[in-house]
C-alpha cells in the first residue's frame, strides 16, 4: 500500500464509488475503502435506478462523467420513461436492474479505473491536526495518511436494525455497524443526529401465482441513462402489481404492539415518502388497499422485491400478513423486512463544496448527509470526489446553481434548509425544471465538465454533434413548408383541423396532437433530412429538437427568471461576515446567517427565517 494517498473515499456504496471514481480521473491517488469487498455498490435496497427526479439525477451524473449510468445501463432488465403523459420537463427514465450484475459492474468498473486503490477494513477513527484531517485510522490499527478525506458511511453509522421487539447491531442486513466515527466527530464539534429507513421482505417468486396480478411491461422502444454508446435493452423482465387488503391490514395491525415504529424504540425520523406499510395503514386509515410492486432481483435468480411494503414489525406477522394478498396464498419468504436506525450529521454543517466547515478537507456525501436513495447519495459522492481532488490541487471548487442541475437543488436544499428527515428529490423541488430536463442533461453539463478535466473529449464531441444537427433540424423544421396535399390525410387521422393553403412545419408541430414522428413518417424531405444524421445521434436529436421548439416560449421565459436568480447569485459574501453587527437584520436572520454562513445573496435569500426585508438590509450594506 502506498504510504499517502490524495483522497481517501470511506464507504464504498454508492455515494463512495461516485467518489472514488471521480477523484481518480481527475488524476488524485485514492483509496477506497470498504468494510466487505463483497459488497462495493451493493443495491441495498429496491433493484431499481431513476424515478421522478431520481432519473435526471443519473443522466447529469452520467453527463458530467461519473458511472452510475453506465452501470444501470449494463445491468437493466426492464426500462420505462416514467410521466410520459405530463410535459418533457417531468418526464423521468427509470430501471430495473439485476442486483448482482450492477454491483459486479461497479466493481469491473473501479478495478479498470487507473488510480484506485481498495482495502478491506472498518475506519473508526479520522487522523485530524490543526482543524485538517490528514488520514484515517482503522480497525486493524493501520493509519493511511491523505490530503483529503470523503465519509461516505450510509446506514453503518452505530446503525442498529429492528425487526419487532428485536433490535441488533448492524449497518444492513448480516452486516456489522461502524463504531468510533461519530462519537469522534461529536467530540470535534460537529452536531449529530438519528435517522431511520426500512426495507420489505425478499420472496420466493416460485412460490407466487403471478396470474392473480397486474402486469407490468417495460416500455416498447426501450431508452437508457448514458450518454455514451452503452448497448439499448433488447429483452425484459415483467414486473407486476398487487395489493394490500383489508385482510392484510387487520393482521398488521395485530403487531403494532410490538412494533418499534410505535413502541418508541425508533427514535429516529424515516422516509415521508416511502412510509412503511404499518406506517401507510396507520395514517391513511381511509385506504382500502395499498399498491405493491412486485420486482424481480435479476436474469437468473426467483428471489423477489416487494416494494411498498417497507416493515420493521415481527417476522411471523410479516409472514401470515403476506399470506392474505391475493397471489401471495402460498408465498414463501427469504428474509423478512426490518428498519434501521443510523447516525447522520445535519447538513448545515457543510458548505456547497460538501467539505465539512468544522474540518479542512473532510467530505460528507451520501445518507450520512441525511438523504435517501441511491441516486442522491451517488451525485453527493460525485461532487464531493471532484472537489475533493481540486481543494488539494489550490483550485476554485465546483459548485453547481440550483439554474444547472437537479444536482445542484439538492445540495443547495441540503446546506441551506438542512434537513430533519431523509430528503427526496422531487422535481417539485426544482424552480427551474423547464431547463433541468432528462433530455438535456449533457448540454448543460458535459461541457463544464470538460473543463474540470473529468468528461473526456469524446463525450464533448458527442455534444457538440448533437446539438449541431439539433439545430439543422431545427432549422429545418423553421423553414420548410408542407402543402395541404402532403398532409391534411394526417391531420384528419390525428383528430386536428386540415390546411388549406401551404404552411411551415413549425405551426404543425405546434400543435398538441402532431410530433415529430408523425412528421417524420409521413414526410418524405424529413425523412431525407433525417437520414443525414448519424444513426447514434438521431433518436436524441429529434426529441431535443422537438421539446425546443414545442415549448421554446416556456424555455425563454425560464431563462429570463433565471438571468435574474443569477444576479442574486453572483453577489458573494464572505465566511467572517459579522452579521450580528448589522442592527437592521431580524434577530432571527442574523442567528441563521451566522450559523449558515452562506456563501452568496442567493443562498442566503433560500434560508429559512431570513426575510426579503432581510436581504434588502444586505444589499444596501453590500452597495447593491
Amino acid at each position: 500500500m502506498k504510504a499517502e494517498y490524495d483522497v481517501i473515499v470511506v464507504g464504498a456504496g454508492h455515494a463512495g464509488c461516485e467518489a472514488a471514481a471521480a477523484a481518480a480521473n481527475m488524476g488524485s491517488r485514492t483509496l477506497l475503502i470498504t468494510m466487505n469487498m463483497q459488497t462495493i455498490a451493493q443495491m441495498s435496497c429496491n433493484p431499481a435506478m431513476g424515478g421522478i427526479a431520481k432519473g435526471q439525477i443519473v443522466r447529469e451524473i452520467d453527463a458530467i462523467g461519473g458511472y452510475s449510468g453506465i452501470v444501470s445501463d449494463r445491468s437493466m432488465i426492464q426500462f420505462r420513461m416514467l410521466n410520459r403523459s405530463k410535459g418533457p420537463a417531468m418526464w423521468s427514465p427509470r430501471s430495473q436492474n439485476d442486483r448482482m450484475m450492477f454491483a459486479q459492474e461497479w466493481r469491473v468498473m473501479l478495478e479498470q479505473t487507473p488510480n484506485v486503490d481498495f482495502w478491506q477494513d472498518m475506519v473508526n477513527e479520522l487522523i485530524v491536526e490543526n482543524n485538517k484531517v490528514c488520514g484515517v485510522r482503522t480497525g486493524m490499527g493501520i493509519d493511511f495518511k491523505a490530503k483529503s478525506v470523503v465519509l461516505t458511511n450510509g446506514t453503518f453509522l452505530n446503525g442498529l436494525i429492528h425487526i419487532g421487539e428485536k433490535q441488533f447491531g448492524g449497518g444492513r442486513s448480516g452486516e456489522k455497524a461502524a463504531k468510533g466515527l461519530t462519537e469522534q466527530l461529536q467530540t470535534l464539534g460537529f452536531q449529530s443526529g438519528r435517522m431511520k429507513t426500512g426495507t420489505p421482505p425478499r420472496l420466493d417468486g416460485r412460490s407466487l401465482d403471478y396470474s392473480k396480478m397486474e402486469i407490468q411491461h417495460g416500455d416498447e422502444n426501450p431508452g437508457k441513462f448514458s450518454f455514451t454508446n452503452t448497448a439499448q435493452l433488447g429483452k425484459q423482465l415483467n414486473c407486476w402489481i398487487a395489493y394490500t387488503n383489508d385482510a392484510v391490514h387487520d393482521i398488521l395491525k395485530e403487531g403494532f404492539d410490538q412494533s418499534p415504529m410505535f413502541t418508541g424504540r425508533i427514535q429516529g425520523l424515516g422516509p415521508r415518502y416511502c412510509p412503511s406499510i404499518e406506517d401507510k395503514i396507520n395514517r391513511f386509515a381511509d385506504k382500502e388497499r395499498h399498491q405493491l410492486f412486485v420486482e424481480p432481483e435479476g436474469w437468473n435468480t426467483v428471489e423477489i422485491y416487494l416494494n411498498g411494503f417497507s416493515t420493521s414489525l415481527p417476522q411471523e406477522i410479516q409472514y401470515k400478513a403476506l399470506t392474505q394478498i391475493s397471489g401471495f396464498e402460498n408465498v414463501k419468504m427469504f428474509r423478512p423486512g426490518y428498519a434501521i436506525e443510523y447516525d447522520y450529521f445535519p447538513p448545515q454543517q457543510l458548505h456547497l463544496s460538501l467539505e465539512t466547515k468544522l474540518i479542512q478537507n473532510l467530505y460528507f456525501a451520501g445518507q450520512i448527509n441525511g438523504t435517501t436513495g441511491y441516486e442522491e447519495a451517488a451525485c453527493q459522492g460525485l461532487m464531493a470526489g471532484i472537489n475533493a481532488h481540486l481543494k488539494i490541487n489550490e483550485k476554485d471548487p465546483f459548485i453547481l446553481k440550483r439554474s444547472e442541475a437537479y444536482i445542484g437543488v439538492l445540495i443547495d436544499d441540503l446546506v441551506t434548509k438542512g434537513t430533519d428527515e431523509p430528503y427526496r428529490m422531487f422535481t417539485s423541488r426544482a424552480e427551474f425544471r423547464t431547463l433541468l430536463r432528462q433530455d438535456n442533461a449533457d448540454v448543460r453539463l458535459t461541457p463544464i465538465s470538460n473543463k474540470l478535466g473529468l468528461a473526456d473529449e469524446g463525450r464533448l464531441r458527442n455534444v457538440e454533434e448533437k446539438m449541431k444537427y439539433t439545430m439543422e433540424t431545427e432549422n429545418f423544421i423553421r423553414n420548410h413548408s408542407l402543402k395541404p396535399e402532403d398532409i391534411n390525410l394526417l391531420l384528419e387521422q390525428l383528430g386536428t383541423e386540415p390546411i388549406r393553403q401551404k404552411v411551415k412545419m413549425l405551426g404543425l408541430l405546434l400543435r398538441p396532437q402532431v410530433s415529430i414522428s408523425d412528421l417524420l413518417e409521413n414526410t418524405s424531405e424529413f425523412r431525407e433530412f433525417s437520414s443525414t444524421i448519424p444513426d447514434s445521434q438521431r433518436e436524441m436529436v429529434l426529441e431535443q429538437a422537438e421539446i425546443r421548439l414545442k415549448y421554446e416560449g416556456y424555455i425563454e421565459k425560464e431563462s429570463e427568471i433565471v438571468n435574474k436568480f443569477i444576479k442574486l447569485e453572483n453577489v458573494f459574501l464572505k465566511a467572517d461576515f459579522d452579521y450580528h453587527s448589522l442592527a437592521s437584520l431580524s434577530m432571527e436572520a442574523r442567528q441563521k446567517l451566522s450559523k449558515i454562513k452562506p456563501s452568496t445573496l442567493g443562498q442566503a435569500s433560500r434560508i429559512s427565517g431570513v426575510s426579503p426585508s432581510d436581504i434588502s438590509v444586505l444589499m444596501v450594506f453590500l452597495g447593491r
